[in-house]
């Protein structure tokens, strides 16, 4: 089931003029880390818009044990490029680190 391989980009904030960090990522300077032993699947995600319900695919990446993965994020999984949305759920048992789950959404352009 974890037999999935992925890349996991995480790029730096801009800095403003005035030295301030900013909410803008600069992929252009992100770091690559590829991982091993994970998997990802569609995972149906329901929103409503006030007068209709709206249905949008995203995606979960589930992985044993703690990952270091963050919200803004991206995701290389065969050739298509995520972002993960929120924070990851983590999971201990016994003390121990169990498994991490993460919410993806496709990045586009």
């Amino acid at each position: 089931m974890l037999a999935d391989r992925v890349t996991i980009l995480r790029a730096p904030f801009v800095t403003d003029r005035y030295g301030n960090q900013t909410t803008v990522r600069d992929w252009g300077a992100a770091v690559s880390r590829p991982v091993r032993g994970v998997s990802v699947q569609p995972a149906v995600q329901s929103e409503g818009d006030g007068e209709r319900q709206v249905l949008t695919t995203g995606w979960r990446l589930i992985c044993r044990g703690r990952l270091d993965i963050e919200p803004g994020d991206r995701v290389i999984h065969d050739g298509d490029t995520y972002e993960v949305k929120g924070e990851a759920a983590r999971w201990s048992l016994h003390g121990r680190p169990h498994s991490t789950v993460a919410a993806l959404e496709r990045v586009d352009g």
